[in-house]
């Protein structure tokens, strides 16, 4: 397997906190990783680290923050730019050699063209964050972190939103998601890494983690909950 994105022995902490503890994984080109688990987990704080946005405190990311596409929960457009501005801004800030040719490209790509002179401000929010994922996207790198992406977002906006997504990983960008929607995790998901406390817990299918949680009666949600569950059971038993 040819890997896209390897991430080493991470971790990170602040002061006594310790958000991460030697989280280690692979991916491969055209891989949809879901990065789930409780408030506080960490899941943030692993996809803010693997595209660059703050270092770790050991461990090692195989990609250079250039080569990470970043779309944060809260995204950094300009409201009073058009899109088309928004996305020629980021592409100058990338030195990309041709702005306005991949300005173009990453409109039609979206689905935005139509909106192109629109300021973002005006856009309805599903809107919003196709333009934060198409600035992430703009010097089309071979890696994309998103977080939490689909968070403010209606039925229908997260189906198109992740139906540009799974056309983007199905051309070969590696697409690094984290997520509070289950459903979401074991619609779209290739695979599924599972944070607790910092420390990664699980990484495998779907379908495994449903097995492992529920004995595959259940959804992801409720395979969560089983695996919470188991973990807390082994916590409680005497050394």
């Amino acid at each position: 397997m040819s890997v896209a994105l390897r991430v080493q022995a991470l971790s990170k902490s602040y002061g006594d906190l310790q958000a991460l503890e030697e989280v280690s994984f692979e991916a491969a080109p055209g891989e949809l990783i879901a990065v789930i688990g409780p408030n506080g987990a960490g899941k943030t704080t692993l996809l803010s680290i693997i595209a660059g946005v703050q270092a770790p405190s050991s461990g090692s990311v195989s990609r250079v923050p250039r080569e990470v596409g970043w779309v944060p929960q809260q995204g950094a457009v300009y409201a009073k730019l058009s899109v088309a501005e928004n996305l020629e801004l980021f592409a100058r800030l990338e030195g990309l050699a041709d702005p306005p040719g991949a300005v173009a490209g990453m409109l039609a790509q979206t689905g935005l063209a139509e909106r192109a002179r629109d300021p973002v401000g005006s856009l309805s929010g599903g809107n919003r964050q196709r333009v934060n994922v198409a600035v992430g996207l703009i010097a089309d790198p071979p890696v994309l972190a998103l977080d939490e992406p689909s968070a403010a977002l209606d039925a229908a906006q997260r189906g198109r939103l992740w139906e540009f997504l799974a056309r983007r990983a199905g051309a070969g960008t590696t697409v690094v998601f984290s997520s509070h929607y289950g459903m979401e995790a074991q619609r779209y998901a290739h695979r599924v890494l599972v944070l607790v406390a910092g420390r990664l817990v699980f990484d495998g299918s779907p379908a495994a983690l449903i097995e492992r949680g529920t004995g595959g009666g259940g959804d992801l949600e409720q395979a969560m909950l089983g695996l919470l569950d188991e973990l807390a059971a082994q916590a409680a038993r005497p050394r």
